[in-house]
């Protein structure tokens, strides 16, 4: 196959994808280096390590969660990132905070800058949900999960910030009693989350 006929087959694939990586290449049966041959011609722009897309390419506000996804598919956004995702908040974090299994190391992304928590077993692996934005499959945990997570971690976020997440899951019906609980079980903050959710109801 000629190097145009590749170049067309990668082009398709950024048309599609909005980001590629060089393992991408292999799926289509294109060498990596066209990848560099390409953004020397301007048919595509280097965004970030391993990372690339068709020049002037829209940006869009989830850019940034595209690339981590991309990049780092075994994050789950969490915390404060996953507050926005869900629109449960008015804060906008000036990182993006990611979940990832005990014992990982963090992923190496020059931006948008990370924030880290790690997490084992069950309080990794439940609730994440699958989101599409922008084409690309962001997972995220889920309104209960995540809301049981700002009080787990509400000494690196604030309480303010997880009773807020629970006022708004509650007052606009997006996560029910039962789910809150289950996730405060698994997450190990049942006793500190009772009394919030009584004077609630």
């Amino acid at each position: 196959m000629t190097d145009n006929s590749h170049m067309q087959r990668v082009q398709a694939l950024a048309e599609r994808n909005g980001l590629l990586r060089a393992c991408d290449l292999q799926a289509i049966g294109a060498p990596r280096v066209l990848l560099t041959r390409m953004t020397a011609a301007g048919l595509l722009e280097r965004v970030g390590r391993g990372l690339y897309r068709l020049p002037n390419t829209a940006g869009s506000e989830h850019d940034g969660l595209v690339k981590v996804a991309v990049l780092a598919p075994q994050a789950v956004f969490c915390l404060l990132t996953a507050l926005q995702i869900h629109e449960l908040t008015t804060q906008l974090p000036r990182k993006v905070w990611i979940a990832m299994p005990r014992g990982s190391h963090a992923p190496k992304i020059d931006h948008p800058p990370l924030k880290m928590v790690q997490y084992g077993g069950e309080a990794y692996a439940a609730g994440v949900e699958e989101v599409i934005r922008d084409g690309a499959t962001l997972r995220v945990y889920g309104i209960a999960k995540t809301v049981a997570d700002c009080f787990k971690q509400r000494n690196k976020i604030g309480l303010d910030v997880a009773l807020e997440a629970l006022k708004e899951a509650r007052a606009r019906r997006r996560a029910t009693a039962d789910e809150l609980w289950h996730y405060a079980k698994v997450c190990r903050v049942s006793n500190v989350m009772r009394p919030y959710m009584e004077s609630i109801g």
